[in-house]
């Protein structure tokens, strides 16, 4: 009776219809009973279950292990075991000889097996347990095994693994305030993470975007070296590249490429015994104008890239993408705090200057129609020319803080006529051509005519070539001050150039920032606003044109001044091809060579002691930058019978008390 074989879904109608005579198990009569209740468990069991029987260890399973033979089936049905399992006999070999010849059971808890059910090798892992089953005769007669497929368990814990150390690699890594320098850190600690999960990821490369989109570089790397034939330094997006990858600048769907062995020579296999023969390119979203960067992977070459592959490799590329995002973001968000408290520092510091820079001339000029309203006499005399001079000086520094606001709130009101730029330069320099000859200086201007007019407005030059220049003769001690325009290619170009004291290094990229100052510089005075050079910027900005410096400390400094030739570079409603009339420079140019002047004075020797008036008196020194200032405060001093001693600094003060030092 075959009733055994009764029931058992699809494989107990394929066992009821094979002739089982023509096999090494002989008719199922001839069946022994023992083999006979295998199969009926195995036919009626729901989990995967086989017997193999007999010395060729035939074949038997059930409808649940089919999709354990895959592809095998149903030619498996029948068939010696180790022929259904060639490419893993390897390792269950040993297993069924232990059961069979030693009478030992084996149990494995999720073994790995790579095997080539479905026409391709492919990871699986399994627990099973090889059960000797004795025939009839009290030999073994084969082996009993039930399964459970751990394959998708084992890979999806190792996927949420492998997400988890991700996420926690590469959040807190932001440690620059830089936007670049912070998506490249997230990049080598995301790599770090990743090289542990070469199962799945057995080479990873992150690229990052330049600026232009147009070519990227390689910010970290797991499981391949840095400069590896697939691996380049640098990776432009074009369709001749190593890895075109130009469609995911914007795209977001994952770029596949096969047969890499074709491609390059000895790629890394991670923890497989062979390289992947596949590999994925995917976005790395986040940046402004588009993704951030790409990562590509080797593939697993014992897995499919089915939707789960992919869906994990998506979420790593938007893990990373997430934390580049994120780190930029933060380090923005510094940069910007940074930058708000830099600002406010300097608007500390620019208050601070700009009050002493008003007060001075203020108290200046109190002080002197105080004196003459307490005497009830008129305001004449030197005490006059002070005030006056103060006038002026408060006059220009309220006119540079107006032309600054106007500026930055764009109201400057600007107008671009065809000037005559070398002979209205040469104007402006000459002014100061006798105030260098008492400094001991040349003046040296270069100002040839030139065969064309240049589109600016007169005002605003004025403004740039009396800056650059007063500010040339401020620190410059000796040698010369060269003033030179000439065309060079498309563009009208200023130079002023002087043999002074120069700029340290450090200091020329904040040189024209607002409100900053060179600290310590040695200069004919110390006092300023500390915007001059940031209101050239913007003038020349406004100019269509560019600004530069080149200086060497101890030798000199050299201010560009770029202007684009025509006008098409200008607003056309602030052009006019009228002429305008030769202005005159004299009214700007006084403040400007009147606040020199007054450095000038402030670099003469200590002021003598007068001799000491009746009655004793002891000597104080004067330490004061502002000329007119400390002359003031002597006078006051001598009327009351101090001896004094006027010096422009304290580093002064100790020359003049080498040999005699002063009673404070």
């Amino acid at each position: 009776m075959n009733d055994f074989l009764a029931g058992g879904g699809d494989l107990g109608a394929r066992m009821r219809a094979i002739d089982w005579s023509k096999t090494a198990l002989g008719p199922v009569a001839s069946w022994p009973q023992s083999l006979k209740t295998c199969v009926r468990v195995v036919l009626t069991s729901r989990q995967p279950m086989f017997v193999w029987w007999g010395e060729q260890l035939i074949n038997i399973y059930n409808d649940a292990y089919k999709s354990i033979v895959g592809g095998k089936h149903p030619w498996a049905l029948g068939q010696p075991a180790n022929q259904v399992w060639r490419e893993i006999w390897d390792q269950v070999g040993p297993r069924a000889e232990q059961a069979m010849r030693k009478n030992e059971g084996t149990y494995d808890e999720a073994l790995l097996l790579i095997m080539e059910r479905n026409g391709y090798p492919e990871e699986t892992y399994y627990t099973f347990s090889y059960s000797p089953v004795p025939n009839d005769d009290g030999g073994n007669g084969g082996i009993l095994c039930a399964n459970s497929d751990d394959t998708q368990r084992i890979i999806s814990e190792r996927q949420l693994t492998t997400l988890r150390e991700l996420g926690a690699s590469t959040s807190g890594t932001q440690t620059t305030h830089d936007s670049a320098t912070a998506a490249a850190e997230v990049c080598r600690a995301a790599a770090s993470s990743l090289s542990r999960h070469a199962r799945d990821l057995p080479f990873v490369m992150l690229y990052l975007f330049d600026e232009s989109g147009r070519s990227m570089s390689l910010a970290a790397s797991a499981g391949i070296a840095r400069g590896h034939p697939a691996a380049p330094q640098s990776l432009e997006t074009n369709l001749q590249s190593v890895w075109p990858v130009e469609a995911l600048r914007t795209g977001d769907a994952p770029l596949v490429f096969d047969a890499l062995a074709t491609r390059f020579d000895a790629l890394p296999s991670g923890a497989w015994p062979r390289p992947p023969h596949r590999a994925v390119a995917l976005p790395l979203p986040g940046g402004a104008a588009g993704n951030a960067g790409v990562m590509i992977v080797g593939l697993n070459p014992f897995r499919l890239f089915d939707e789960g592959y992919q869906g994990f490799l998506r979420l790593a590329a938007g893990q990373v993408g997430a934390s580049i995002a994120q780190a930029q973001a933060f380090a923005e968000q510094q940069r910007r705090a940074e930058a708000l408290a830099e600002l406010d520092r300097a608007k500390t510091q620019f208050f601070s200057n700009v009050s002493h820079e008003f007060r001075t001339p203020l108290t200046l000029m109190l002080g002197h129609t105080e004196s003459a309203i307490e005497a009830d006499r008129p305001l004449e005399g030197e005490a006059l020319a002070s005030v006056h001079r103060n006038e002026l000086r408060l006059l220009k520094l309220v006119n540079t803080l107006l032309d600054f606001s106007r500026i930055e709130a764009g109201r400057m009101g600007a107008t671009f006529v065809p000037t005559d730029l070398a002979a209205l330069t040469r104007e402006l320099a000459s002014a100061f051509d006798s105030l260098l000859q008492r400094a001991g200086l040349t003046l040296e201007i270069d100002c040839p005519e030139l065969a064309e007019e240049a589109f600016v407005d007169p005002d605003l030059w004025e403004k740039i070539v009396l800056n650059l220049v007063s500010n040339a003769f401020k620190f410059t001690f000796e040698g010369k001050v060269r003033v030179a325009v000439h065309r060079r290619g498309e563009a009208f170009e200023l130079e002023v150039t002087d043999t002074g004291t120069g700029i340290p290094q450090s200091e020329l990229p904040h040189l024209f920032d607002r409100f900053h100052r060179v600290d310590g510089a040695r200069a004919r005075s110390y006092e300023g606003s500390g915007i001059g050079l940031a209101l050239v910027r913007e003038l020349v900005s406004l100019h269509g044109g560019t600004l530069g410096v080149d200086s060497v400390e101890g030798r000199g400094t050299t201010f560009r001044v770029s202007v684009p030739r025509g006008s098409a570079h200008l607003p056309a409603e602030k052009v006019s091809t009228r002429r305008a009339a030769a202005p005159d420079v004299t009214p700007r140019v006084g403040p400007f060579v009147g606040e020199a002047e007054r450095w000038l004075g402030a670099q003469t020797p200590a002021r003598a002691a007068r001799p000491q008036a009746a009655g004793g008196g002891a000597r104080v020194l004067v330490a004061d930058d502002n000329a007119d200032m400390r002359d003031y405060v002597t006078r006051l001093l001598e009327q009351q019978g101090w001896q004094v001693q006027a010096v422009s600094d304290g580093y002064q003060a100790l020359e003049a008390a080498k040999a005699e030092p002063p009673t404070w």
